[in-house]
C-alpha cells in the first residue's frame, strides 16, 4: 500500500492542531512511554459521551506493542 504524501501532510497538520488544543496530552504520553509501557502493563481508555454514558476498553501491552510504540516514536522524531 502506497502512502499518499498529501494525506501525510494533512495528518501532520491535524496532529499540530490536536497538540495545540490539548497541550497536556503530549507530556503525559511522553512520561508514560518512558516508564509504564512495558509488557504486561494495561492501557485503559474511557470515553464519557455528552449524555454521561461511559465506554471503557483496555488492552494488556505485549512485546510487539512495545516495538510498535518504539517505531511510532522514532517516526515522530524524524
Amino acid at each position: 500500500m502506497a502512502i499518499n504524501p498529501m494525506e501525510l501532510m494533512k495528518l501532520g497538520e491535524r496532529l499540530r492542531i490536536f497538540r495545540e488544543q490539548h497541550p497536556r496530552v503530549q507530556p503525559f504520553l511522553s512520561d508514560v512511554r518512558g516508564r509504564a509501557l512495558t509488557p504486561g502493563a494495561i492501557i485503559e481508555i474511557r470515553v464519557t459521551d455528552t449524555e454521561g454514558k461511559e465506554y471503557v476498553s483496555n488492552i494488556r501491552v505485549t512485546e510487539e506493542d512495545v516495538e510498535t510504540f518504539r517505531i511510532l516514536s522514532s517516526l515522530r522524531q524524524q
